[in-house]
């Protein structure tokens, strides 16, 4: 029975020193940063070659659907990277975590 009890029994989790808890939100806005926005609008002579290749896509078997694209975004390489980083540096004490990057922000200068 103590084989059981030491696999299936309760682990003492508890830890001696105390987390302080952060005075700040994640949801309130700081006034001295900047939110570096995850998708930027793309340049107008791209417009044509992305629409085809997503309508294409998205017709799939109906060839006799109609789409209309409406505004074509593409990815902020700034805030690709920095999210990239800081979820390696993160994963490398985690390795079986997962991670999400809801916002990026920048200190004004």
């Amino acid at each position: 029975m103590l084989f059981f009890k030491g696999i299936f029994g309760k682990k003492d989790t508890k830890s001696s020193e105390l987390i302080p808890i952060a005075a700040v939100h994640a949801n309130e806005p700081l006034d001295n940063q900047i939110e570096i926005p995850a998708f930027i609008p793309t340049d107008p002579k791209e417009y044509d070659l992305v629409s085809v290749i997503a309508t294409a896509i998205a017709a799939g078997d109906y060839p006799k659907t109609k789409f209309v694209v409406t505004n074509i975004m593409k990815r902020n390489p700034e805030a690709h990277l920095v999210s990239l980083i800081c979820a390696s540096v993160a994963a490398g004490t985690m390795p079986e975590s997962k991670f999400v990057v809801k916002r990026i922000s920048q200190v004004k200068q």
